[in-house]
């Protein structure tokens, strides 16, 4: 494969294109119309085609001779628990709890929701639903009772499924009574849920709505595919807007299972039988793209990991996974690694495991810092692959292509768009800006397969959130550049580049340059209010372990490190150590909750948030040294 002649004819001649991928997966009816669009001027892929995602991630290898194959493999140092499931064994599972549903009156087109930690019995239920023609919403394990509520107004679910508790570290946390309340608040309520009892917690099952997961499939009988339209939804998966209202991503069936399939091969460079990796969660896209979906299609070996990169036991956590099962091909979000660095920065745990089979470590979810890519490229003997998407195309815009062709490494640039994305670069007038110009990141309609259609039940937001701003192009909500050789390079959101006196930088930027500093082992840059110059930016270090600097110590050095890089200009003057950052639980900073508080001394508590209690505590540090117009007396 040459990748400029795929990326030329995805963008010229779109139908060709994702008509020759659309064979390398199983129809029941071959799609009449490649592409089209409806009355609201709205795309939409392989039109006619007739499918089920199900079939295309089990059933099918079982058919072509690969059923004992293990397709699933449950790793939990939480609970010391390990099991592998080959592809009769899914398919088996899969197919009763079909059946469950089924009795339960599940039909095409009802919605689930599933509420479950990151155990077996989630994919099962995932592919379960799919298996019927019927639409999943996973919710994040961890969302509290009123952000379920909302989720399940939304989505006016049938049935809910879920667990009685999750585990982090070593901390139960029940889910039984945040169930209870969500369904207490919500105006919707559902007509039955399924628990699964764990060990670790028992719940007491309210009679007549819930029913045991074990129960339930002692009883059941198995369930076969229902076909279903290319253009049907496969699921729905929230995401963060700007009113606090989630937005439901809608993911079509058709689209996704080519692009899916299409991007194991030529992005990730995996083949039937390899092992992939993704350490996330099946609340998260990435948990649906490529923890689930993508490689069960691709016909791969995928690992259900519940842990953490670090005190599940100790750093070594991921490569004793990488090692165990002769992982090929890793992906993970750089905040995993840089917890790893914190607490291994010489790297000695890697030194105990035989990585010899790992080929190449892709990582997304927030921009890869330069740092922490030499950190980890210095470590290991195969690629590290920056790539770059969101939630909304459900695979990756701008990538490295393994499967293509490697091209050169640019730290800090996720590369090349992958063919079907025709990345551009804007002003705020929508005039398409100079090489290494900053803008707005926008993508020419149409999108490839696999991205959203629309928005659940709200066409109108989904209208005026992506499509409005820049007619004719999708816009990404990321701002950054493209170099003289087309590599992609994403700065971080559009409210993450802060004005200066008139003069717009980029606080992804100066991350990536304090980041350098052998002390640093993460840090967040932002923009606070200033009264003379509109904004100036602050900056938040976490240390690594055995640093003892103060701030009278750091904060010169990493003043003077912007000052000669960026200059002046930036008006760089106020640094904080701090223990931790705010984050949310798939790991992202929140830099709006320190900007917030910076500006006004107090900001609601985010849904998605891992702890709020480093919100006080970032308050404290911000109080003690008088940064932001809140705290100057």
């Amino acid at each position: 494969m040459s990748y400029l002649s795929d990326f030329h004819e995805a963008i010229n001649n779109p139908e060709k294109y994702w008509q020759k991928q659309a064979k390398k997966i199983h129809w029941f009816t071959f799609p009449e119309t490649i592409l089209s669009k409806d009355k609201q001027g709205h795309y939409h892929w392989f039109e006619g085609g007739k499918l089920n995602t199900c079939y295309l991630a089990l059933d099918q290898h079982v058919l072509n001779g690969r059923g004992d194959q293990p397709a699933l493999i449950y790793d939990s140092p939480v609970t010391n628990n390990k099991r592998s499931f080959t592809y009769n064994d899914l398919l088996e599972k899969v197919s009763l709890f079909s059946g469950v549903l089924a009795d339960l009156g599940i039909e095409k087109g009802d919605r689930v929701v599933i509420y479950m930690p990151m155990v077996p019995e989630a994919v099962i239920a995932m592919l379960a639903s799919a298996r019927l023609g019927a639409i999943h919403s996973v919710v994040f394990g961890g969302f509290a009772a009123n952000e379920l509520a909302i989720r399940i107004d939304d989505a006016k679910p049938k049935v809910i499924v879920s667990s009685t508790c999750g585990i982090e570290f070593t901390t139960v946390i029940p889910y039984k009574p945040l169930l209870d309340a969500a369904i207490a608040t919500a105006k919707h309520k559902p007509d039955h849920t399924i628990i699964l009892k764990r060990p670790q917690e028992d719940c007491t099952l309210i009679a007549g709505r819930d029913h045991d997961w074990k129960d339930c499939m002692s009883q059941a009988s198995p369930h076969d595919v229902i076909p279903v339209a290319s253009t049907d939804p496969l699921y729905i998966l929230y995401t963060s807007g700007t009113t606090g209202k989630p937005k439901g991503i809608v993911r079509d069936n058709g689209g996704h299972a080519v692009s899916l399939n299409f991007s194991m091969e030529a992005i990730y460079d995996v083949s039937p039988g390899d092992v992939y990796w993704a350490a996330s969660d099946v609340g998260w896209v990435v948990g649906h793209s490529y923890i689930v979906y993508a490689p069960l299609i691709r016909g791969c070996t995928t690992i259900l990991f519940e842990g953490k990169p670090v005190r599940t036991p100790d750093p070594g956590a991921f490569w004793r996974v990488i090692e165990e099962y002769n992982v090929k091909t890793f992906f993970t979000a750089p905040t995993a690694f840089r917890a790893i660095k914190k607490e291994d920065p010489d790297g000695k745990f890697i030194e105990q495991y035989n990585l010899l089979g790992l080929e190449s470590v892709f990582l997304a979810g927030e921009r890869l810092d330069p740092p922490t890519y030499e950190w980890l490229a210095g470590l290991l003997d195969c690629p590290v692959i920056d790539h770059w998407w969101q939630t909304e195309t459900g695979w990756p815009i701008c990538s490295n292509m393994l499967g293509t062709e490697l091209k050169e490494i640019k730290m800090g640039s996720a590369t090349v768009p992958v063919p079907g994305f025709d990345v551009q670069i804007l002003n705020k007038n929508g005039q398409k800006v100079r090489s290494a110009e900053t803008g707005s990141i926008v993508i020419k309609l149409p999108l490839p397969p696999g991205c959203l259609p629309t928005l659940w039940n709200d066409n109108e937001r989904y209208q005026t959130s992506y499509l409005s701003t820049f007619p004719g192009y999708y816009l990404t909500g990321d701002g950054g550049y493209k170099d003289k050789d087309g590599y992609v390079f994403v700065m971080g959101r559009t409210d993450d580049v802060i004005n200066v006196a008139g003069h717009r930088l980029s606080t992804g930027e100066m991350e990536e340059l304090i980041g350098g500093h052998e002390a640093v082992a993460e840090c967040a840059v932002v923009g606070i209010a200033d009264e003379l110059k509109g904004q100036v930016p602050a900056g938040f270090v976490v240390l690594k372990d055995g640093y003892r600097l103060g701030n009278e110590d750091l904060a010169p050095e990493l003043i003077m490190i912007i000052r000669s890089n960026i200059g002046a200009v930036a008006n760089f003057k106020q640094v904080a150590i701090v223990k931790r950052l705010p984050k949310t639980r798939s790991g992202k900073i929140l830099r709006k909750s320190i900007r917030t508080l910076a500006d006004r001394g107090q900001t609601a508590i985010p849904s998605t948030i891992d702890d709020p209690s480093i919100l006080d505590e970032i308050k404290d540090v911000l109080q003690d040294q008088q940064i932001g117009m809140a705290f100057i007396k």
